[in-house]
């Protein structure tokens, strides 16, 4: 089988500070390299180190997710005690304030393949008053607004995050308000894809590509888009610590159980599975221009 590339991890995480040595070696004897992918500067700072820890196996991504883009009593953007803190993303609730030019400049590491993640989620606005939701949307957009520009300064694919409210569509269309048409030089990866299959078609039609975690191994509500994609336009993902697949749910996920994704993706799009691995492995270095 030839490798698969693990297009968003997040194995620099604190959920694996006791074994992520362990870890990267599982995914290695499983032919899986990996993509760390940063939620803040001091998470993307993590994901540098471990790529040039190991050259050959894992990449880095530099970002600011939306979720810590909320909005202080007093309005201010930033740092904010109405926040979502993730025990798995760090272990101290110690929000950060988003600077653009301290991304610009890890950035410019040779080992960051993309910008990101980065985006809109409107499934948890860290919010407990609801007249601060528009200006919690205004400020998600402004961070997102100033890494796609990032991006294309840079010439670095876009890592999206883009989460809709429970049951709906919303952030997806606001993402294509905000990126309809792509920029022709930016490749943008919308990760952990969960829209209908309205608007993927709509998606498809703009440019974008498309990455599938775990939960298309215990869930069918995504069947109908993945089988709409080209096979082309299709990456795959873990989202580890989060979301593992059959038969590990349950368990916290690691790069090596990406293996079970692609076998239900091989079935889904009814492609051989070494054909279909061959095949994301090529997308996925030719949307982060992976050499090696």
């Amino acid at each position: 089988m030839k490798s698969i590339i693990d297009v968003h991890s997040h194995v620099q995480f604190p959920a694996y500070d006791e074994d992520r040595e362990a870890v990267i070696e599982r995914a290695k004897m499983a032919g899986v390299k990996m993509i760390a992918v940063g939620t803040q500067t001091t998470t993307s700072e993590a994901a540098i180190k471990l790529a040039h820890q190991y050259p050959d196996d894992i990449w880095a991504t530099v970002g600011y997710h939306p979720n810590h883009a909320v909005v202080r009593s007093d309005r201010s953007v930033g740092a904010a005690d109405k926040w979502h803190h993730d025990l798995k993303e760090q272990k101290k609730a110690v929000p950060e304030k988003f600077d653009i030019e301290k991304l610009r400049s890890l950035a410019k590491d040779p080992k960051v393949a993309a910008i990101g993640e980065c985006g809109l989620d409107y499934y948890r606005l860290a919010i407990s008053d609801k007249r601060y939701e528009t200006s919690i949307k205004e400020a998600q957009k402004e961070v997102f607004l100033q890494q796609v520009e990032l991006a294309q300064e840079l010439n670095k694919p876009l890592m999206i995050h883009c989460r809709p409210s429970k049951g709906a569509d919303d952030a997806y269309h606001d993402l294509l308000e905000i990126l309809n048409p792509l920029p022709p030089t930016l490749n943008s990866i919308v990760h952990f894809y969960v829209g209908s299959l309205a608007v993927t078609k709509k998606l498809v039609a703009a440019g974008f590509y498309f990455t599938f975690g775990g939960v298309i191994t215990f869930a069918r509500d995504y069947d109908e888009s993945l089988r709409y994609i080209p096979l082309e336009r299709i990456l795959l993902e873990t989202d580890c610590p989060y979301v593992a697949p059959a038969p590990y749910r349950g368990k916290r996920n690691e790069p090596a159980f990406i293996v079970e994704t692609a076998k239900k993706m091989a079935e889904l799009k009814n492609q051989d599975f070494s054909q279909l691995c061959e095949q994301i492995y090529s997308n996925s270095k030719a949307v982060f221009g992976i050499k090696s």
